[in-house]
């Protein structure tokens, strides 16, 4: 994995024109406000509908909240968008951050959740009357979805409190390292 971080910080440092943009006075405080505007409409989606996946809010039929999936696709293009960003810009600062690290994971995996529930799924709930409880693997389904975007903020908000810093000599790089080997 080391090779590869290696490889990938120097890849994503490549992207000068990008960083240096970032560099503006102005571009990286609205980077952050645009992934801000991503995530509230991604959370904002995708929560209601877990919710109601759930077992909270019925009466409202499982259909109403689909609508909903054009603004967490919107919200989650934007938030690739500005993280690429913030990726290209410091790439050491991301690439060996634990925090970074479980972020991503916690983003393959509520892809999977979501990938299997359109698969396995959804054809069971999107019919369901507005009162009917959704059946246990959707709602397990839900709730998998909703801890792992916690998660994912949560973690996201962790990497500035993970930055790693400079090695002192002789110490080594780790797949979740707490310096970076210069």
């Amino acid at each position: 994995m080391i090779p590869f971080q290696v490889w990938l910080e120097s890849a994503l440092a490549s992207a000068r024109p990008v960083a240096a943009a970032m560099q503006l006075r102005w571009a990286w405080p609205a980077a952050e406000s645009g992934h801000f505007i991503g995530l509230t409409l991604l959370l904002g989606s995708i929560a209601v509908w877990d919710l109601r996946l759930i077992g909270f809010l019925r009466g409202v039929p499982v259909s109403a909240f689909h609508r909903l999936v054009p603004f967490a696709i919107a919200g989650f293009a934007i938030n690739v968008a500005t993280g690429s960003l913030f990726l290209m810009t410091d790439p050491d600062q991301y690439v060996y951050n634990p925090a970074f690290h479980l972020k991503m994971l916690c983003l393959l995996l509520a892809g999977i959740n979501v990938a299997v529930f359109y698969l396995v799924v959804f054809r069971r709930v999107a019919s369901l009357d507005p009162t009917e409880q959704a059946p246990l693997l959707a709602r397990a389904s839900g709730a998998i979805s909703l801890s792992l975007w916690i998660c994912v903020i949560i973690c996201g908000r962790m990497i500035t409190f993970y930055r790693p810093a400079g090695c002192p000599p002789g110490e080594a790089l780790g797949w979740l390292a707490d310096c970076i080997v210069r």
